[in-house]
């Protein structure tokens, strides 16, 4: 049963279709792993959602920023952002089913040596740590009280993981890891404002998955989130979002041989900030 893991699709709905052609996708035989981001600012978010919801067990989703953003919004936190495309899932008649199956997805996923996540890994978590902390936040947005974090879920504080963290604090560390994280210190300190390439950053940040002595480097990350990193097929690590939004490419890799497939993606037209 090939495994294809799938870059940020951003509403690129299109690119998917051209993308799973390409690579002959079978619903019945193949999975698909999505790296989160499934929405926002791509032209065509709602059929991006209804297309893998529709695939069942046979599409793995792990939530992105882009997603939680939407869901926060959907319950009236947060505010909108120029640029997004977001509407049409709002205004949509099966809007609840929509955005309650995408509450529903997982913030970290792993299968034998393959561990997924939308943007990073603190590096002094193991994998299994990573899990546990990750069922923790899945625990309460898809609870009763799922609203009450998304009122609380923005913000950049505490900027490094503390075992002793209590409440909100503990799972907005936890959900920055998992959906924000590019850049932290070799203490594991996080710094979400820098997005350029590694070798641009400030100086005493590094990306979080070439700080020393990480604890998950005895499996495959595979991740999205950082276009500017561009495709990275190595023993530890498999980075997908190749910029599908920008006029790059929506890319997959299959991940019992590493194959790489792609296809060329147009240009988003994006309001000017």
């Amino acid at each position: 049963m090939p495994t294809y893991a799938i870059g940020d699709l951003q509403g690129c709905h299109d690119s998917l279709l051209r993308l799973l052609d390409g690579i002959g996708f079978d619903p019945a035989a193949d999975r698909l792993w999505f790296v989160g981001d499934l929405v926002n600012r791509g032209p065509d978010s709602l059929a991006v959602l209804r297309t893998i919801r529709e695939l069942g067990d046979a599409a793995v989703c792990v939530l992105g920023n882009h997603d939680l953003h939407l869901l926060a919004l959907a319950e009236g936190y947060g505010r909108p952002h120029k640029g997004d495309t977001l509407d049409p899932i709002l205004a949509a008649p099966d809007r609840d089913v929509l955005l309650a199956w995408l509450r529903h997805r997982r913030l970290a996923w792993r299968e034998g040596d393959f561990l997924m996540v939308h943007a990073g890994v603190l590096p002094d978590w193991t994998a299994d740590e990573t899990m546990a902390r990750a069922a923790e936040a899945e625990a309460t947005l898809q609870g009763r009280d799922y609203r009450d974090f998304f009122a609380q879920m923005y913000g950049n504080a505490p900027v490094a993981w503390d075992a002793s963290l209590q409440g909100v604090e503990r799972l907005r560390v936890i959900v920055n890891a998992f959906t924000r994280l590019r850049y932290c210190t070799a203490a594991g300190e996080m710094e979400f404002h820098h997005k350029g390439a590694p070798g641009t950053q400030p100086a005493g940040w590094m990306p979080w998955f070439e700080v020393p002595g990480r604890r998950t480097a005895d499996v495959t990350c595979v991740i999205g989130h950082w276009s500017t990193l561009g495709l990275i097929n190595r023993t530890d690590l498999i980075t997908l979002d190749t910029g599908c939004l920008w006029g790059g490419k929506l890319t997959a890799v299959r991940l019992e041989d590493r194959r790489v497939f792609a296809v060329q993606c147009p240009q988003m037209r994006l309001p000017k900030a």
